[in-house]
């Protein structure tokens, strides 16, 4: 096989002044692992293909990983609602919102952090500081006593309050708490023995500081940015190598039976001039209907995020930055040289 992406990767990255970790791999075999630029900038210690790196949104999969293990287990249904299987009490919802409008984002709850009217992450902490952010009932109060934003099943709105409720079933469902039945249930599983979802203020050994550009040029830590432990909708560190563990125990039915692993990986919602919209994960089809590539990805003040599988060409790329830009044009990049490859 012709395979020799490293010198556009090393070109892309150096013109955008990456700073994180890329892995590409065919099947088994590595392709390109790479790192580029600081883990902490104040030490001037190097990221490496072991650092652990914020994910953001990216991490939307495990919760919908999570969900679909329980369905799978008879302890829920996607036909759910919400009202079935949460005891919080939300004065404003529809009755009608079920696990599978949560997951697939077209649920009509509002939604703590509205990207179609904010744009200033940090604004959500002026009122709820971020550091008393660490469980996920902690974000209720942020949206639960709002009105509804649109008709359930109307339409798709991305929303992060939606899979805040997820992880709060998953909770309830299972009487453990979401961070324990993750790395319980899928990362120890996958043998993701780099991931979790670590606390701001008590990170563990070779992880990645967020950085973000000041417009004088110089940086500042995303630690008064987010909240200081991640929750169900985003804020999971992993490392490039667990991301491709993930792709792997997924895609051969290890986390879930291949039923179930074909229900996350279906095409719910159309999205349109985007993708399609499965179960936590994007989907992007070809004009025939055929899936080109699963991915996810992760925006956060400090973290940017990108990792896709390739079903026809049996290859994962991952992407971690810990700066807020530059993973989608490397991404981009690998995307450009992969159409070449030949077997």
């Amino acid at each position: 096989m012709t395979m020799n992406l490293s010198p556009s990767i090393i070109n892309t990255a150096e013109s955008n002044n990456f700073s994180g970790t890329v892995l590409v791999k065919r099947e088994n075999e590595t392709i390109a692992e790479m790192s580029f630029g600081y883990a902490n900038r104040s030490d001037q210690l190097k990221n490496n293909t072991q650092t652990r790196f914020g994910i953001a949104s990216g991490c939307k999969i495990f919760t919908s990983i999570a969900i679909c293990q329980l369905v799978e287990q008879g302890k829920l249904s996607f036909d759910t609602k919400l009202s079935q299987c949460l005891e919080v009490h939300f004065p404003n919802f529809d009755n009608e919102v079920t696990i599978h409008h949560l997951l697939t984002h077209t649920s009509g709850i509002p939604d703590y952090f509205d990207e179609e009217v904010m744009d200033d992450f940090e604004q959500l902490w002026i009122d709820n500081p971020m550091y008393r952010i660490r469980n996920l009932k902690e974000f209720l109060p942020l949206f639960k006593d709002q009105a509804m934003k649109f008709r359930t099943g109307e339409r798709f709105h991305y929303n992060n309050a939606g899979y805040i409720l997820l992880g709060l079933i998953v909770e309830q469902t299972s009487q453990q708490r979401f961070d324990e039945y993750v790395q319980e249930h899928i990362f120890d599983w996958a043998g993701m023995n780099g991931s979790g979802y670590f606390e701001f203020d008590a990170y563990p050994q070779n992880t990645a500081l967020g950085y973000i550009e000041q417009n004088n040029g110089n940086w500042k830590t995303n630690i008064y940015s987010l909240p200081v432990k991640g929750g169900s909708d985003g804020g999971a560190f992993v490392t490039v190598n667990d991301m491709d563990k993930l792709w792997e125990a997924l895609m051969n039915n290890h986390l879930l039976s291949k039923f179930y692993t074909e229900q996350l990986l279906t095409s719910h919602v159309h999205i349109e001039n985007v993708d399609y919209y499965g179960y936590g994960v994007w989907i992007k089809q070809n004009a025939g209907g055929n899936v080109v590539k699963y991915h996810v990805l992760g925006y956060d003040p400090g973290v940017n995020f990108h990792s896709g599988f390739y079903p026809d060409k049996r290859m994962k790329v991952v992407v971690c930055s810990n700066k807020s830009s530059g993973a989608f044009d490397l991404l981009h990049a690998i995307e450009d040289e992969m159409k070449n490859l030949k077997d």
